[in-house]
């Protein structure tokens, strides 16, 4: 894990100077927050926990993994998925199309037609559409990569279910809140909107 990204700091003094509610957040929960932005900057990693946990709860999203990081013999690789055997991934309780978007994943790493370097040098729009080439990787998940991974500093996932439930429940909005409103505070946030997520 790093440390904090760069621009966390300064990212907070521009959040609270711009609303008083996400100066109240920032105030309120000041410890936690430190942690929330850390990264392993391991892609493969990432997207491979990405495509584990999708549609399942946390609880089981972690046994899955858990079960997967071992029969990679802790060091989740391309090269070391490419050789198990898709049985043995499903094993871990995962899906025939989790199987198949790992597998997949693990090519395109292996043979070079994903390039994860290729994504410092892209805008966040066109990050998201690139890495939403992959199977099993929709909008969502590219956002949740470029937030935890790359720490891209204005991510604003408008289809993550707790950032919508805590803009309703801190701005008084019914859930789903408007979504005039949400694109009127990624306004207001940018260019911290990862920070203010």
């Amino acid at each position: 894990m790093t440390k904090i990204p760069k621009y966390w700091n300064k990212a907070k003094k521009h959040l609270s100077k711009k609303d008083r509610i996400m100066s109240n957040l920032i105030e309120k929960y000041k410890s936690p927050s430190e942690t929330i932005l850390t990264t392993r900057k391991d892609i493969f990693y990432s997207l491979c926990k990405s495509i584990v946990g999708q549609q399942i709860s946390v609880a089981a999203a972690n046994s899955v993994f858990k079960k997967f990081r071992s029969i990679c013999n802790n060091k989740i690789s391309a090269k070391k998925v490419l050789k198990l055997k898709n049985s043995q991934l499903k094993r871990c309780g995962l899906s025939k199309q989790k199987v198949n978007g790992i597998k997949n994943l693990a090519l395109k790493i292996s043979n070079k037609t994903f390039k994860p370097k290729l994504i410092s040098k892209m805008t966040d729009e066109e990050a998201i559409e690139y890495l939403s080439s992959l199977k099993q990787i929709g909008r969502w998940s590219a956002e949740m990569i470029l937030l935890f991974t790359y720490n891209r500093p204005n991510i604003w996932p408008i289809q993550d279910i707790g950032l919508l439930r805590a803009i309703s429940k801190n701005y008084n909005k019914k859930y789903l809140p408007p979504i005039r409103f949400v694109n009127a505070l990624k306004k207001k946030f940018s260019p911290y909107c990862s920070v203010a997520t």
